[in-house]
Parts: C-alpha cells; sequence; structure tokens
C-alpha cells in the first residue's frame, strides 16, 4: 500500500498498513492534522476493507479441497512483486492452506514448512556414486550402523520380482539420489517419482529404499507425483503399496501419503479431491499466489466524505456511482450461527441490535426486506491511529482459524464452485431514500437516469437537482423543523429518475425545479399543513452540498 506523497497524507505515521490490514477481519486507519479537510479531528483518513487477493483465492481452494486433503503452496517462482513470494505465501496460509515450500515465510512468519525433492537433485545422480558415508544407524539408536545403499539394492531384486520387473529397468542414477535423501534425512525420507518412469523406476527404487529404512526403524513419509494423470497414478500407487504391505508384511507402507502436483487449478482441484481420491497432499503453485480468477484486485480511492461533508460521484456509469457519507457495517447471523446478510448505513447511525427487526433493502430491488438477527457483529474496527496500535494485532494462526469460522459459515449455495448464490450486503433506509418520491434511492442510480435540463415522457422540463434523504428516521433539525438532520446534509445530484419530471420549473435563480404548486402538492402527499416552514432541502436554511466536482 502506498499512500501519495503530497496529498496529505503524513507516510511516517502510518506504520506497516498492509500487515494491519491483511491481518485483520478490517482495517482503519484514521490519521490527525492531514491537508484540505482529510483526516481533520480524527475523522477517517483512509479505509482499507480487506481480504488480500491471495488469501481469498487460497480460501477457495481450500474450500474445493474439503478439510481432509493437505494443501501446500509451492508458487514462490510464479510469484509477483518484489517480495510476491514472502506475502503470497504468508497469505495462502492464512487463506486455508496447510504449509509452503517457501522456507522464509517460515522463518519470518511463522508458517508451518514442507516440500518435496526436486527433478534436479533427481537427475544430478548418475549411480556412481558413493556417499561419504553410507553407514547409518537404528532409529532407535542402538545396534550397528548398515550400509543403506547395500541394502536397498538387496531389497531392489524383491520388489522387482514382486512387480515382476527386471533388477536393470530401475534407473539407478535415481536409487542413488533417493538413498542419499534418506542417509541426510532418514525420518523424513520421500520419493519423487516420475523423474525417469513412475512404474519402472521411481516406484520400485522407492520402495527399495523405504523398506530398507523400515528394517531400522525409520518410516518413509510419502511420494510426489507431478505428471501424467495424477488422479490414475494415485490410485494405481496406493495399489501397489497395499499389495507390497501384505507381501512384505510392513502394514505403515499401506498408508504411506501420495502428494500432487502439476499446475493444479481448481478444476483439477476439484477431481482430486472427489470421494475415493487416493491423493494426500496437493501442492499448488500458479494458480494461488497469481489468482488467474482474479488477475487483479479492483481497489479504486472513491472519495464519500470531507470534512464532514458527504461527496458522491455521479457518473454514466451506474457500477461506478457511489454512496455518498461515511458508513458502517456489520454482518447479521441467525441463532444457529449462519450468516444472513451485511448490512451498510451511515456511520453516525444507530447499530443494529440483536433481536431487533431491521427494514434493508437489497441490492436491486424495488421493495425492503424485514430481517431479524440473533446476533450482530461489526465489521469496522478501529485498528492504527496516527501510526499508532489501537489494539494488539491477532497471530497469523489467531488470523487463519478467523477466516475458516467465517468459510465455515457460508451457505452451500455461497460455496459452490460454479454459480455460487451472491452473498447479500444491503443498505438501511437512511441510504436507500429520495424525499421527493417514494422510489429506493437506488433507482436514481439506473440506466434509466435524464441529464439535467432534459425533457421528461411528458415533456416538462426535469429537475436540475434532486435533494436525497441521507438521513431517513434520525431526529429533524430543530431550528427549521427540516425533515433533514442538520448532520446529514443533503446533496444535489446532477442525474434524477423520471419520475420527478413532474416538477414544474423553480423560481429565477434557483434552478431547483421546485415551483409553490409544487411544494404544495408534496406538502398534500406528506400530510403536512400548507404552511408549516419544512420542505425539500434547499428551499430552507438546510446545508446544501454540491456533487463532487462541482
Amino acid at each position: 500500500l502506498f499512500l501519495p506523497q503530497g496529498n496529505g497524507f503524513p507516510l511516517d505515521s502510518v506504520q506497516d498498513p498492509i500487515k494491519a490490514t491483511t491481518e485483520g477481519h478490517w482495517a482503519f486507519i484514521a490519521t490527525e492534522g492531514c491537508k484540505e479537510g482529510l483526516g481533520e479531528g480524527g475523522v477517517p483518513g483512509l479505509e482499507v476493507p480487506g481480504p488480500s487477493l491471495v488469501a481469498t483465492n487460497a480460501a477457495r481452494l481450500r474450500l474445493i479441497a474439503g478439510p481432509e486433503k493437505r494443501l501446500l503452496e509451492m508458487g514462490l517462482r510464479r510469484a509477483q512483486g518484489p517480495d510476491g513470494g514472502l506475502t503470497a505465501s504468508t497469505y495462502s496460509y492464512l487463506g486455508g492452506f496447510d504449509s509452503s515450500s517457501n522456507v522464509l515465510a517460515g522463518q519470518l512468519r511463522g508458517v508451518p514448512v514442507a516440500g518435496t525433492l526436486a527433478h534436479s537433485f533427481v537427475t544430478s545422480f548418475s549411480g556412481s556414486e558413493v556417499p561419504p558415508d553410507p553407514m547409518l544407524a537404528p532409529a532407535a539408536g542402538e545396534g550397528p550402523g548398515v550400509d543403506l545403499a547395500a541394502k536397498a539394492q538387496v531389497w531392489l531384486e524383491h520388489v522387482c520380482a514382486h512387480l515382476g520387473l527386471g533388477v536393470q529397468e530401475p534407473h539407478p542414477g535415481e536409487r542413488a539420489a533417493f538413498v542419499a535423501y534418506a542417509l541426510a534425512f532418514p525420518r523424513a525420507f520421500q520419493g519423487l517419482l516420475d523423474s525417469y518412469s513412475v512404474r519402472r523406476s521411481g516406484l520400485p527404487n522407492f520402495l527399495a529404499v523405504a523398506l530398507a529404512l523400515g528394517e531400522l526403524g525409520y518410516r518413509a513419509v510419502g511420494v510426489r507425483l507431478d505428471s501424467g494423470d495424477l488422479l490414475q497414478q494415485a490410485q494405481e500407487i496406493r495399489k501397489v503399496f497395499r499389495a507390497a504391505a501384505a507381501q512384505f508384511q510392513v502394514p505403515w507402507l499401506e498408508s504411506v501419503p501420495i502428494a500432487v502436483s502439476n499446475n493444479i487449478d481448481e478444476e483439477a482441484l476439484a477431481r482430486l479431491a472427489q470421494e475415493g481420491s487416493e491423493v494426500n497432499v496437493i501442492g499448488i503453485g500458479t494458480s494461488v499466489v497469481t489468482c488467474p480468477q482474479q488477475p487483479s484486485l479492483g481497489c479504486v480511492y472513491k472519495l464519500v466524505a470531507v470534512g464532514g461533508q458527504p461527496r458522491m460521484k455521479l457518473t454514466e456509469d451506474p457500477e461506478k456511482q457511489t454512496l455518498p457519507g461515511s458508513k458502517a457495517a456489520f454482518r447479521l447471523l441467525g441463532s444457529d450461527g449462519s450468516l444472513l446478510m451485511d448490512v451498510l448505513q451511515l456511520a453516525e447511525e444507530p447499530a443494529p441490535q440483536a433481536g431487533q427487526e431491521l427494514r434493508v433493502w437489497p441490492p436491486g430491488a424495488q421493495e425492503p426486506c424485514t430481517v431479524r438477527p440473533a446476533q450482530v457483529e461489526p465489521l469496522l474496527r478501529l485498528c492504527l491511529q496516527q501510526g499508532q496500535l489501537c489494539e494488539p494485532l491477532p497471530s497469523l494462526a489467531e488470523s487463519r482459524a478467523l477466516v475458516q469460522l467465517s468459510l465455515s459459515q457460508l451457505s452451500p449455495q455461497h460455496r459452490r464452485l460454479q454459480s455460487p448464490a451472491q452473498y447479500q450486503v444491503g443498505g438501511r433506509p437512511a441510504l436507500s431514500f429520495c424525499p421527493v418520491c417514494p422510489c429506493p434511492y437506488h433507482a436514481h442510480r439506473s440506466p434509466s437516469l435524464l441529464p439535467a435540463g432534459a425533457a421528461g415522457p411528458s415533456g416538462q422540463s426535469v429537475c436540475r437537482g434532486v435533494p436525497l434523504r441521507l438521513g431517513a428516521g434520525l431526529p429533524g433539525n430543530n431550528t427549521n423543523r427540516s425533515l433533514l438532520p442538520t448532520a446529514c446534509p443533503v446533496l444535489f445530484v446532477s442525474f434524477v429518475h423520471p419520475a420527478h419530471t413532474h416538477l414544474a420549473p423553480g423560481p429565477p435563480g434557483l434552478g431547483l425545479g421546485w415551483s409553490r404548486e409544487s411544494e404544495l402538492r408534496w406538502r398534500e402527499q406528506e400530510g403536512l399543513h400548507p404552511s408549516e416552514s419544512t420542505g425539500p432541502a434547499g428551499l430552507g436554511d438546510s446545508p446544501v452540498l454540491k456533487p463532487e466536482g462541482q
């Protein structure tokens, strides 16, 4: 996160905002003394809602894999940016991966580290190498050492006879590599099986070394496949393991973990995670650290308030229009802990309460819905102010646990891979209604909006400015009994809904598209006395604010 210099942001007061953002549920960075009203008097200078792009991608992959499969992040060479490898490894673990092959992430961030052999290590051996010390002591530490290379050669003959192979078929360099690795890591021995041929070389060489280790009390920790039909090969290897376990009376061989890799994406992962799959560990690199489903994180800067006054962006593209005012967000949960929806409201409105009936406008709805949450969780928390932490940051493990808890609360319809249901985020009425007509606020953001001064369907002039009631339901202004609270100024928008085309041109100089006849008609609709001193904002002393940039 880079804050632009010269725009009033005191860079030295923000300490590691990325860490504060990605490790907490939400980050809320506030500063004081910023120029041009940004952050003045403790007002937020910057709001950064999570989550991380890679963490979200990792969480999606975890949902596809299910809870039983182990996920290994191994995308260091594919990660983007100067520290992309470190951050991607950290965020992958945060999103639900079990471990990473990036040892720096383990050293600096406490991410569990795991990995397998490399093809380059296996192919670097020719078979003529002599280990500096081929002797390996028993796991129990008692008894004389054994020449592991010689013991593996003996076992190779038994294995090849069992598999129906010639003893000369398995590659000697591959076997030498396995022996060297086993001598260095006897308690963590594993085999990469597809450097030459899985069936004719990798599998028999692995079994020979694993069984030699088994005689000394050690247990191999797994094998890896990196090419071909991974699902089918895993099933075939498991059959071989079970048959060899019975043949040589070594029950532990049946359950040796099988790891797979090789450009695994969501579709391949779903296949590997299906019921009956013999795959235990899945290594994913490119598809988790580069996030092909969403190549970039669509974060943009939009001004919604300055100096305590709301601002609104108006544009021909409805998706780029903004909701004005500083806002708060809450998550509503049912009695069973399931997620009902998230609610957006003005920051000054009272927070929703558990058991309280709420009227909420879902996006695109023509009518509000009513919801009674059993639990309410605030989604915005003050974490960093003037460069100082307001509360201790959670550990990486605590943040990871929160991610998994949040994902478990999603319904199956939201978690499905194809055509998932859209999670609902609704607005409170203060963000939803126009005070001039009963249409919901989102109607003013529809493609049917007409430019100011254009003729409506009936030929009358469209009002140039439509006051939006941002503070509906809040205490009114007692000085002029306006429908609008003094704390919630009115915005005059330059695009209006055709429903307002009935308004006649206003008095000269006002340009509000509002006449005495229109005002009387509006008072009658609202049940107000004709002489009562209230009416549309802009005609009284209610504060008026023009749109951003005007």
